[in-house]
């Protein structure tokens, strides 16, 4: 359980960072072509960039596993988030841009998959789920926040340049609608950002599977364009990439506002 971190708050308020974790056990890597494309696709400084969370008294929850060893927002069935359109799997065998993460005839079977689930999948959900209820047992409603971010530009998964703000809640069936009205206005304000709610990302497994506006559990996922936190290369290198995190992030205020607005 150690490559889970947890800070437990008291307010109705859950921060999942699934993403953000760039460990790569010694055990795997041998399989892997590159450890630097096996990290490339990592939410890069998440934990960092919403540390300011703690002070609102806000639950956390984050974990050191990279996203290549497993990915904790997908649907462990196998089941497509987004059918028909390019997406990766519970352990991604390619990168967002399509390219190979392991040395032929090395990538993770049913076998290794199901290990990998129980090992690192199963402890968060079950870490997530008992943060959901003790909240809940505190508040009549909560909200789960799913922080994600992304490349500003990949032509595999999506047309043009991404918005900065990007708010999924499932076509409004994971979250009160009135929260995703409230997020979106607060983005709509800020006149050097663009957003969009339910457009490319409408919410991943922890989105769509926890959130239940009727039981009090909202759960909206927010990915950011990395561009509003950090440099972002034309063309990502080993040499290039991950820039650092902007010593004073420009959207810094928006996700305060955010934040803010999910708190009574």
């Amino acid at each position: 359980m150690n490559f889970l971190k947890l800070h437990r708050g008291s307010a109705p308020l859950i921060l999942s960072i699934p993403h953000a974790g760039t460990h790569i056990p010694e055990e795997f890597q041998h399989a892997l072509r590159s450890l630097w494309l096996a990290r490339k696709d990592a939410d890069w400084w998440l934990p960092e960039l919403y540390q300011f969370a703690e002070a609102y008294d806000a639950t956390i929850l984050c974990t050191e596993i990279s996203r290549t060893v497993i990915d904790l927002n997908r649907d462990p069935s196998g089941v497509s988030l987004y059918p028909g359109q390019a997406t990766t799997g519970l352990c991604p065998t390619t990168t967002f841009d399509d390219e190979p993460l392991y040395l032929a005839g090395h990538e993770p079977d049913d076998t290794e998959i199901l290990l990998r689930r129980a090992k690192y999948f199963d402890p968060y959900h079950e870490t997530l789920r008992a943060e959901i209820s003790r909240l809940r047992g505190r508040h009549h409603a909560i909200t789960i926040y799913d922080c994600h971010s992304i490349r500003s530009e990949i032509p595999h998964l999506f047309e043009g340049l991404l918005p900065n703000f990007n708010i999924g809640s499932n076509d409004d069936r994971s979250c009160d609608p009135v929260i995703t009205e409230k997020i979106a206005a607060i983005c709509e304000t800020e006149k050097n950002f663009s957003y969009v709610a339910n457009g490319r990302f409408k919410g991943g497994y922890i989105t769509r599977h926890y959130g239940n506006p009727a039981n009090g559990v909202n759960a909206i996922q927010m990915e950011l364009a990395c561009r509003g936190y950090m440099a972002e290369p034309s063309t990502p290198s080993p040499a290039n990439w991950p820039t650092p995190l902007d010593t004073s992030p420009a959207i810094l205020p928006t996700l305060r506002s955010i934040l803010e607005s999910l708190l009574p």
